[in-house]
């Protein structure tokens, strides 16, 4: 199976590609709340995915060190998302609220896809 840190610069190169694509939507389209949105969302979306990935990687040696478990840190993810609904809430002449959502969610999807592409490439 693939290291976490190989499956979160894979994450990374998609969410660049995927910001790039919302500069272009922005610049190029008068959709330019919902790929700001979809941006913002993807940035924290991101962000979660990068706390979740350190996360783990302190709870896997914290287990084999045999040491107390810790929280996974749910809530500063869940904090983290709170905020970029904040700022879609706070600037919607900026931001598209829903697309801000989807772009949260984007992270996981992408996850979702690669090990199942995984798993049916090796198994």
């Amino acid at each position: 199976m693939q290291d976490l840190q190989q499956v979160y610069a894979s994450q990374k190169k998609l969410i660049f590609f995927l910001l790039a694509f919302c500069a272009l939507g922005w610049g190029l389209t008068p959709f330019k709340t919902v790929f700001a949105g979809l941006a913002l969302g993807s940035l924290f979306g991101l962000y979660n995915f990068w706390l979740l990935v350190r996360r783990l990687e302190k709870f896997d040696r914290s287990l084999s060190e045999g040491k107390k478990v810790a929280s996974l840190g749910t809530g500063l993810r869940f904090a983290s998302g709170i905020a970029a609904v904040a700022v879609a809430i706070a600037i919607p002449e900026q931001f598209h609220l829903t697309s801000s959502v989807i772009g949260l969610m984007i992270p996981y999807v992408y996850l979702l896809a690669d090990r199942i592409i995984y798993h049916v490439k090796h198994h």
